[in-house]
């Protein structure tokens, strides 16, 4: 009872933003039901799955792989799926009574991610032709149960999804799912450039590098400045006037940077680090990266306008050697593929105090994505006053307004923690002339002091990711699959239950069963 991943059509797998990728749908059984029962659960099952496929909500292929009557066939499945690079997760649904006994070598082996889908092939009850044939063929009510007390009894950390396989509601939130099912696959083979080391006597971006690749399989590499100093001195003229022209042609570029302008070889020289960055991050496979003003040896400038473009294009980036939000935004940057809104690196850097109307102004030096970017990004010269290198080129702009999500990680040297809030990006209507650099304004949920407080008191950093486009479920399912303490504050958070979520997050600690 299995379908080829060939046999679902080419024009449904074009269309979804994770081409290669594939989530395997299970329909638990039992052959004590006959042949006749049997065929019904595989007919229902490949229909189900393939509405799932064709789902615009689902952004990942729903391959309908095997219904499972026997021990054997559901240990095969899941080993099948632990070797298959194209499987990022399992989506199981019970359609009949499977005794769960059956499930536990298979569930024991498994190491995708998991979603067991609680639904029924029938949206409405047939009354009146309701039979013991009909209750036999649809018993996901009963059978559903059966599955979630196994699944409960091992421990295992898994998403429960309730609803119609034809609601929008159930396809969203399986489609939400299924972007964090891609982001630890990411997780688990990405790998993270580091120039330099973290800035000097800063905590917070330290870390264990051993841990995140036991626990996340995150790979993070240390190389000096003159590694990447080499890559820029080997990238071709042809590649830094291509980049050049892309600078001209997609920003608001000053004068004093455009052709003729008395400062265009600043932009050539960040035309060339962004050449040579490219190269070297191809070069290694490496899909995140980091650096540090307090090491720049060889650089005209610090990578400005560079940085922003490559996460605008999806790669992770964390300042000052912080490679935990470098892997993050990564990570996030990819369960984001398109959807609309942008991601971008962030920072808490000052306060609005103003009573009624306390409000956070975000930033950084340099490096903030253009994909949150509220109008066309302006191209420009100005002096850094730290780092001792000449003017670095950057993008300015201010961000859009809206609902987004803030989110952190930091070491615990017991355990990662993720920390997020729930914010509200507001209108920049302030003036901001003597201010160069790129900028977001919030308002934390459910308020600034309750927000603040519980943020400081997780030990939240002061490096974050900040989407528009994913919201809290999408980090949520991220932390379930990974394993990884979430500390969310939320509009309905109050500061008395944040604060004893926090006593007891720090209790004693277990290793999770995957």
């Amino acid at each position: 009872m299995q379908t080829s991943p060939s046999e679902v059509s080419r024009a449904a797998t074009a269309a979804k933003p994770y081409p290669g990728a594939e989530l395997w749908l299970l329909a638990g059984s039992q052959e004590m039901y006959g042949p006749q029962t049997l065929a019904n659960v595989e007919s229902q099952w490949r229909e189900v799955a393939a509405a799932l496929d064709e789902s615009e909500a689902v952004p990942v292929r729903v391959v309908a792989r095997q219904v499972v009557t026997s021990p054997e066939g559901i240990l095969r499945v899941c080993q099948e799926a632990n070797a298959a690079s194209e499987c990022v997760g399992l989506i199981v649904w019970m359609h009949t009574f499977s005794p769960a006994r059956m499930w536990i070598a298979g569930l024991s082996a498994l190491r995708k991610p998991l979603l067991h889908l609680h639904t029924q092939f029938n949206e409405q009850l047939p009354w009146a032709q309701i039979d013991m044939d009909f209750m036999n063929l649809n018993q996901s009510a009963h059978g559903d149960r059966e599955f979630a007390y196994i699944a409960t009894r091992m421990r295992l950390r898994r998403k429960t999804v309730v609803g119609h396989w034809r609601d929008p509601r159930t396809l969203q939130r399986i489609g939400t799912w299924s972007r964090a099912a891609v982001g630890w696959h990411e997780a688990t083979q990405l790998r993270v450039a580091r120039f330099g080391d973290n800035m000097r006597s800063v905590a917070v971006t330290e870390g264990d590098k051993v841990e995140a690749q036991l626990r996340l399989g995150v790979t993070v590499d240390g190389y000096g400045i003159g590694d990447l100093t080499d890559a820029i001195a080997q990238a071709s003229e042809d590649a830094v006037e291509q980049i050049v022209g892309q600078y001209d042609s997609d920003y608001e570029v000053v004068p004093e940077l455009a052709p003729g302008g008395a400062r265009r070889g600043s932009l050539i020289d960040a035309a060339r680090i962004e050449a040579g960055l490219r190269l070297f991050l191809t070069r290694g496979g490496y899909s995140a990266f980091t650096d540090t003003f307090e090491d720049l040896h060889g650089l005209p400038q610090l990578p400005g306008i560079a940085v922003q473009r490559l996460m605008a294009e999806g790669y992770g980036f964390g300042a000052e050697g912080d490679w935990k939000t470098a892997a993050l935004l990564r990570v996030m940057k990819l369960m984001a593929r398109g959807l609309p809104g942008g991601t971008s690196f962030m920072e808490d850097y000052t306060y609005d105090l103003t009573r009624g109307n306390e409000r956070v102004l975000g930033s950084h030096m340099l490096e903030v994505c253009p994909s949150i970017a509220a109008h066309r990004p302006s191209c420009e010269i100005h002096p850094l006053s730290i780092g001792g290198r000449e003017d670095p080129v950057r993008l300015v702009f201010n961000a859009v307004s809206g609902p987004a999500v803030l989110l952190s990680m930091l070491d615990l040297g017991d355990r990662f923690r993720l920390v997020a809030n729930e914010v509200e990006l507001l209108p920049i209507t302030e003036q901001l002339p003597r201010l160069p650099v790129a900028r977001a304004v919030w308002r934390p949920q459910p308020d600034f002091f309750t927000a603040t407080e519980a943020w400081l008191t997780a030990g939240g950093p002061h490096h974050s990711v900040l989407s528009t486009a994913l919201d809290l479920e999408a980090v949520t399912d991220l932390a379930q699959i990974a394993g990884i303490e979430l500390f969310a504050i939320t509009a309905g958070s109050s500061l008395p239950q944040l604060l004893n979520e926090l006593r007891w997050n720090d209790g004693p600690q277990t290793t999770p069963c995957r």
